[in-house]
C-alpha cells in the first residue's frame, strides 16, 4: 500500500489531496499513481462531512485517476450501485425531531447543524458494522445483517448526540426506531413493509427515544434484551398487523 513519511505528506499542498476537510485535515492524497490507487480503494472507507463534500473528493479523485492514465472501473461501479445486503435484516431510521424550528431559529447554520448530527449517525453505523441506505432532509435510514449491530448503533448514535454542543446551547434530539425483515432490494433502494413498519416505528418514537420492535428484539439471542422496557401492542398507521414493541435505555 502506498505510504507517505510525515515530513513529506506536510510538504504536500492541499492540491495534492482529494479531501480537505472543514478544519484542514487532508485525506487521500493524490500525488502519483500509487497514491491514486490507493485512494480509490480507500474512498469507500472515509467519513465525509456531508454529501457535499463527497462529491467534491469524488470528482477530484476522479480527474486524478484520468490524468495518470487510471481507468478506475471497479471505483465507479461501486459509487453507482452499492452493495446493499440481503436477506434478514434490521432497519434503522432515525428523524430529527423539530427540524422546522431549528430551520426558523438558526438560519444558515441549520445546515453545518444537520451535517454534524448525520456525521455521528454514519460514524455509529459504520462503526457497528451497517451499511446507510439514505439520507434526505431531515431523514437518515440504514440496515444492519445483525440486530446487535443495529441497536448498538441506535445508542450510540443517541449519546454522541446527546453529548454534543449544539448552537446557541439547543437541546437537538433524534428519534429512532428498529425493524426486522426481508425487504426487497431493488435499483433504488429496499421496498416492501418492512420498510413501511421501520419508518413508523421511527416516527412513533419521542425525541431521544429508540424504539425496537420484536423481530429486532428476538435477534438479540437470550438475554439480550433484558434492559429494554417493554411497551406493549400498537397500532401503526397503514401498517396492518399490530407490532410489539420495546424501548432501549435514553442517553443520559
Amino acid at each position: 500500500m502506498a505510504d507517505l513519511r510525515a515530513r513529506d505528506r506536510a510538504a504536500l499542498p492541499d492540491s495534492a489531496f482529494a479531501y480537505v476537510d472543514s478544519k484542514g485535515r487532508r485525506r487521500l492524497p493524490i500525488n502519483d499513481e500509487a497514491h491514486v490507487r490507493n485512494a480509490l480503494a480507500r474512498f469507500s472507507r472515509v467519513l465525509f462531512e456531508d454529501e457535499t463534500a463527497r462529491d467534491r473528493a469524488r470528482t477530484k479523485l476522479l480527474r486524478a485517476a484520468k490524468r495518470r492514465g487510471i481507468v478506475p472501473v471497479g471505483f465507479i461501479d461501486a459509487q453507482l450501485r452499492p452493495r446493499l445486503p440481503t436477506g434478514q435484516l434490521s432497519l434503522l431510521f432515525a428523524d430529527l425531531v423539530g427540524s422546522s424550528t431549528h430551520i426558523a431559529e438558526l438560519g444558515d447554520r441549520y445546515g453545518p447543524m444537520l451535517t454534524t448530527i448525520r456525521r455521528l449517525l454514519r460514524a455509529a453505523v459504520r462503526h457497528a458494522g451497517g451499511t446507510e441506505v439514505d439520507a434526505r432532509a431531515d431523514e437518515y435510514f440504514a440496515v444492519f445483517t445483525s440486530a446487535r449491530g443495529a441497536l448498538d448503533a441506535a445508542l450510540t448514535a443517541q449519546r454522541e448526540i446527546a453529548s454534543a454542543a449544539w448552537p446557541d446551547g439547543r437541546e437537538v434530539l433524534v428519534r429512532i426506531g428498529l425493524h426486522g425483515g426481508r425487504p426487497t432490494l431493488t435499483p433504488t433502494g429496499y421496498v416492501g413493509i418492512a420498510v413501511n413498519t421501520a419508518a413508523r416505528i421511527c416516527a412513533m418514537a419521542d425525541g431521544g427515544q429508540v424504539l425496537i420492535s420484536r423481530s429486532v428484539t428476538a435477534g438479540l439471542g437470550e438475554g439480550g434484551a433484558s434492559e429494554l422496557r417493554a411497551l406493549g401492542t400498537h397500532r401503526l398507521r397503514g401498517i396492518p398487523d399490530p407490532v410489539e414493541l420495546w424501548e432501549a435505555p435514553q442517553a443520559g
